[in-house]
């Protein structure tokens, strides 16, 4: 802009000369003619180079006076109930031993004594010993003295993949053939005593992952014998068994179904005396073998948010005994939750055999023959329907419905061709048998507890009148009560009708149909209760009062129990 500032002045000033003469000459052109000194200004090169200021500006603080205005606000605080914190032990003091012995007022002691040890994530391992026996008298019957005595130990190992357990077992029980009226009979002629050795082991595996398979591997063996005779030429004379089994199984999830299954081999050796010889009329010596396979696949599935849940399979056994035979059963059962497990409506449709033994007979009745047929019972369809829940918080209960038919059933009669008919021999026969259970139970915390069930059974036999010896109607009526702590109350009550035994002979009540004398029991009322004191922890005193009703019921044709009992005693840890 400098630099034409003097070109500009000229112009002017030319004009402004030339609108003078103009005005004053009246129209004469004049001309003029000059030097102008037209200087340039020189440019001056910046030396600096461009940079970015960075500056923080300073911001002025603005001043607002505000009128000075107290206001005191006032709160309205509602008080809050303090907490209360319950202190209690995590874990509370293990003691490894307990102890439970008393004596009857019929000359019964009794002992149960166990041994644990502590708390562990890994190792389990303990034993106990039970003892009880009688050797009071009973009225109008033989000698009746019994004694029980039980030894046992295990030991388990828990890992983080598999575990595995193990267990030893001794038993040994002495009776007599009490079933007749004679108070001094010869007490060693009716003597009896049966001896268990047996011993199983377990394997299985645990894991976490869904995906994995998980199984499980078994072996188990036992013998049972029951008393040899006193004379020596006689020693064999006597029933022995020899149980072995093989058993695994195997189980993995896909998804939501599981699926599973189980496999086993059973092998009893039933032996009586000296196979092919005799020392009596139709007493025989034999020897049987019972083989049983079994395998037992099957699916579990849920649905419906896991409410419902199914199981669906086959039973493949497969039984030789005098001769080979398979057998094919179905595996369904089902069950659906209905408003939060309120009601749980069940359905099952089964079926399976069952090895017979002659160490499961004497544990139904104790007074079986030593020589009895083996038959493995053929449950062949079984429907079951039921539903149970809870109608509270405290009150639960329990309805069902199942019909079964049942083949080789065993039922058990007097025997009048071996003894005087205060043993039993055991028979077989095809029934239909339908139940009907109903169970109601009450708890109120640990204060107080009480079960209602009732049972009603029909049979239908082939070829007997009755089944001998069971029920048709059962109740069971138990409760406790939990006073402070410090006394606890127990009664137990026992009621059953219906039972049958079969007679040869025409007696007193016994009715003839079908060609079969059939006698009544009569029914059962056994009534039980026990009052326990708790000293502390560790110390506790009890007194027991069995068949407060004094009813000397035929458990067994001819073979009454005892009247009332008692039994005081203590309990403690150490």
């Amino acid at each position: 802009m400098k630099k034409f500032t003097p070109y500009l002045i000229l112009v002017l000033t030319t004009v402004c000369n030339s609108v003078t003469s103009f005005a004053q000459r009246g129209g004469e052109e004049v001309i003029i003619t000059t030097i102008g000194n037209r200087s340039v200004e020189n440019s001056q090169r910046v030396a600096s180079t461009p940079k970015i200021l960075d500056t923080v500006f300073p911001v002025p603080n603005a001043n607002f006076p505000l009128l000075a205005i107290d206001y005191m606000p006032s709160f309205d605080l509602q008080r809050i109930a303090p907490a209360t914190v319950s202190l209690q032990q995590k874990l509370t003091q293990l003691y490894p031993g307990y102890a439970k012995i008393g004596i009857g007022s019929v000359l019964m002691p009794m002992a149960d004594i166990y041994y644990n040890n502590t708390r562990s994530r890994k190792y389990n391992y303990g034993g106990n010993v039970q003892h009880i026996s009688s050797f009071g008298p009973m009225r109008d019957v033989a000698p009746a003295n019994f004694d029980r005595t039980a030894v046992r130990g295990f030991v388990s190992v828990s890992e983080k993949k598999y575990g595995w357990n193990a267990e030893a077992l001794y038993k040994n029980q002495g009776l007599h053939f009490y079933g007749f009226p004679n108070e001094n009979a010869n007490a060693d002629s009716i003597r009896q005593r049966f001896t268990t050795i047996g011993t199983n082991a377990q394997f299985h595996s645990h894991k976490k992952d869904s995906g994995a398979v998980n199984w499980h591997a078994g072996i188990a063996y036992r013998h049972f014998n029951d008393k040899k005779p006193k004379a020596d030429s006689l020693s064999d004379w006597r029933a022995t068994e020899n149980y072995f089994a093989i058993t695994g199984s195997a189980s993995k999830r896909i998804g939501n179904e599981i699926f599973e299954a189980a496999i086993g081999l059973q092998n009893n050796r039933y032996r009586y005396g000296v196979q092919d010889s005799m020392i009596g009329v139709a007493d025989s010596g034999f020897v049987r073998n019972n083989t049983f396979f079994y395998l037992r696949p099957h699916v579990t599935t849920y649905g419906k948010n896991g409410r419902l849940k199914a199981q669906i399979g086959v039973d493949v056994s497969i039984s030789k005994w005098d001769k080979t035979k398979a057998y094919l059963y179905p595996d369904f059962s089902a069950k659906y939750s209905l408003f939060n497990d309120i009601l749980i409506p069940y359905v099952a449709l089964k079926g399976g055999l069952t090895q017979q033994s002659f160490y499961q007979l004497t544990g139904i009745n104790e007074f079986v023959l030593s020589q009895v047929e083996l038959r493995n019972e053929n449950k062949a369809l079984e429907a079951v329907l039921g539903i149970k829940g809870t109608i509270s918080k405290r009150v639960g209960f329990h309805l069902m419905a199942s019909f079964a038919n049942v083949k080789d059933k065993a039922l058990f009669v007097t025997d009048t061709l071996f003894t005087a008919g205060n043993r039993f021999n055991v028979i077989y026969d095809t029934m239909n048998i339908t139940t009907f259970e109903a169970a109601v139970n009450y708890q109120l915390h640990e204060k107080i507890k009480l079960d209602v069930v009732g049972r009603y059974y029909s049979y239908n036999a082939l070829n007997n009148s009755y089944a001998w010896n069971l029920p048709q109607v059962q109740f069971v009526i138990r409760g406790s009560y939990n006073l402070y702590d410090k006394f606890i109350f127990a009664a137990d009550i026992n009621l059953e009708g219906g039972r049958k035994a079969r007679v040869y002979q025409a007696e007193s009540g016994a009715t003839l149909e079908n060609g079969q004398y059939a006698l009544p029991l009569g029914f059962i009322a056994d009534a039980n209760l026990s009052v326990e004191y708790r000293y502390n922890k560790r110390i506790s005193a009890f007194l027991n009062f069995n068949n407060i009703a004094a009813q000397r019921y035929k458990r067994w044709y001819n073979y009454p129990t005892q009247g009332l009992q008692a039994m005081a005693g203590v309990t403690f840890r150490f």
